[in-house]
């Protein structure tokens, strides 16, 4: 008799095995507005001269961490890309700005014109993939690496060609911003302009995503500002027009704030501002390219290149691709040990290292490189093959960003406020894989595939 209550016991356990987990309720009652400000680096929090009340208010009002660690290389797409996946670049497909294709021997771009849409280099779920599919409506403005996203109820994308930029829009949406007079069609003229155009797309990317808040009320809107960025490459960190922009931006957060309020659905409203990644001014760059001449492995240009290497600046950052597969390792040590001793190179990661910053071996992923660089402060890297210096001076301070995601420059901005959100929560550091599963767990709906965590800490209970 005594054997008949453990029996019950084993089959309770067994049968529980195959009943399937009940996964999170979505709550359709809730919304999150995410606000990217492209470079607004964590040191600004406490700058003084940072002019943005509204971000200040909504973290002492709510929470923020002193630093959130970003993705190598800490430039836009692959950051955009973890903030919304959860995981990092290696995991989620979108390794840079552009990558390097061994087969064709090129470069490929992913910005300003993605020669692929969302599915094509997005190898990961988002946060939006899985919000939508719960039957939530989402929307983007401006963001990278999603166009064309099936999982977005409305969007314009992080696009400069006005006819793709159109194209790759939700029509119903661009009929309603013409019927209001949001000049969508100066897309591309603006984004001509370069730098001086910025500061009028933060404009009109702040009009849609108002418009799109007050009209369709998603459960999910994903904003891209871009003008901080702009003004640090132009002038580097922490400068009068860096400064200015962050002002900026901050009126944007704020009338996305009224915008949820003429909506009515301000206290039912979770606001993040984020950003992708740090700044560093600098005044010399490094040509990789003319090391590999130096060493051997490039010879000629145009239609007499001959290659064995190659190497593809990011910024700060930069890839090294060895094309020669019979002799690579050899290559590699000898690169590794040449690149080490170049001025201004900080950090030299080999593929056994590869994990540590978020990425996958070249055998894995074809895609990624042999060695990654990581430049020091005052220097970032050029793709340049001309001239015969390794190390050349601009006209200049200039900002940059590409680093190591451990240089203590490169940490982001990452402030949330408003419904279900604690008041005055200070975290020293999250990792930019975080965000996602955050607001997955607001929304109620689950997200397995990120590695980032949830911040329970800071949402109310």
């Amino acid at each position: 008799m005594k054997r008949f209550p453990i029996l019950c016991f084993l089959l309770f356990v067994l049968l529980s095995s195959f009943v399937p987990k009940i996964s999170a309720e979505p709550n359709q009652d809730r919304y999150v507005v995410l606000v990217s400000i492209d470079g607004l680096a964590d040191y600004y929090f406490e700058d003084p001269k940072a002019f943005m009340p509204i971000i200040r208010e909504l973290a002492a009002n709510g929470a923020r961490s002193k630093r959130m660690e970003c993705s190598f290389p800490t430039v836009t797409w692959p950051n955009h890309t973890s903030l919304v996946t959860g995981v990092h670049a290696g995991k989620h497909g979108v390794l840079g700005n552009n990558y390097f294709d061994r087969e064709t021997q090129k470069t490929v771009p992913l910005i300003p014109d993605p020669l692929f849409d969302k599915h094509e280099i997005v190898t990961s779920p988002t946060v939006y993939d899985v919000v939508h599919e719960a039957g939530l409506k989402t929307a983007g403005v401006c963001w990278p690496a999603s166009r064309r996203a099936a999982t977005l109820d409305w969007q314009v994308p992080d696009v400069f060609d006005q006819a793709i930029f159109e194209d790759s829009s939700t029509a119903s949406l661009l009929e309603e911003l013409k019927d209001k007079g949001i000049p969508y069609w100066k897309q591309n003229e603006w984004c001509k302009m370069g730098n001086a155009g910025k500061p009028m797309r933060d404009w009109m990317y702040t009009r849609i995503a108002e418009h799109i808040i007050t009209t369709h009320m998603p459960n999910l809107l994903m904003v891209h500002l871009v003008s901080v960025d702009a003004l640090e490459h132009a002038t580097g960190r922490q400068s009068e027009e860096a400064y200015w922009a962050i002002g900026d931006s901050d009126r944007c957060v704020r009338e996305l704030i009224d915008a949820t309020e003429t909506a009515g659905i301000r206290d039912k409203t979770t606001f993040f501002v984020c950003a992708d990644h740090g700044f560093i001014t600098y005044t010399k760059q490094i040509l990789p390219n003319i090391v590999l001449r130096e060493e051997g492995f490039r010879e000629g240009k145009g239609l007499k290149l001959r290659q064995q290497a190659y190497a593809l600046a990011q910024g700060g950052g930069c890839f090294i691709y060895i094309l020669d597969e019979e002799n690579k390792t050899a290559i590699r040590e000898q690169l590794a040990k040449r690149f080490a001793e170049v001025e201004g190179v900080e950090v030299v990661v080999t593929p056994e290292k590869f994990a540590k910053f978020g990425h996958r071996t070249p055998e894995q992923d074809p895609k990624e490189p042999d060695l990654m660089l990581s430049a020091a402060d005052g220097y970032s890297f050029s793709g340049s093959d001309n001239g015969d210096a390794v190390i050349t001076e601009t006209d200049g301070p200039k900002g940059s960003h590409g680093y190591s995601p451990f240089h203590k420059l490169m940490g982001a901005t990452c402030v949330v406020g408003g419904a279900g959100i604690k008041d005055g929560i200070v975290l020293e550091e999250i990792s930019n894989t975080d965000v996602a599963p955050t607001i997955a767990k607001i929304l109620g709906v689950d997200m397995p595939s990120a590695d980032g965590r949830a911040l329970t800490e800071i949402l109310e209970q």
